[in-house]
């Protein structure tokens, strides 16, 4: 029996789509590092070719793109997940706004009518 054909409860489907949702990231950061690899290689072999002794260029595509590389290196392995903890306090902090809000509307007195 496979396990496309053994039922899920509800939480096993949630983990099993975690788990896509995180390998899919995985399978996007190597293809993010592959191009960045390949591209910077490529513009190394034309500042090798052309001036070897002259300005190193090839550094600022290199810096800017290698922060993008770690933003993205960052958002796959450590920041993908909110702690339960913080999802908690954003749902207390913006239940205290609706609730504000709600009362705010519903207590503002009426301006008063001119004849």
């Amino acid at each position: 029996m496979t396990t496309s054909q053994v039922p899920e409860t509800g939480a096993e489907q949630e983990l099993r789509q975690a788990a896509i949702t995180h390998l899919r990231k995985v399978r996007d950061l190597q293809a993010h590092l592959l191009a960045f690899v390949l591209v910077n290689l490529f513009l190394i072999a034309i500042w090798w070719f052309t001036s070897p002794d002259g300005f190193y260029w090839p550094m600022f595509p290199l810096f800017g793109w290698g922060i993008g590389l770690v933003f993205h290196v960052w958002d796959v392995f450590v920041g993908s997940a909110p702690s339960e903890e913080a999802i908690r306090s954003e749902m207390g902090r913006l239940s205290r706004r609706y609730t504000k809000g709600v009362t705010l509307r519903f207590t503002r007195e009426k301006p008063e009518e001119k004849v």
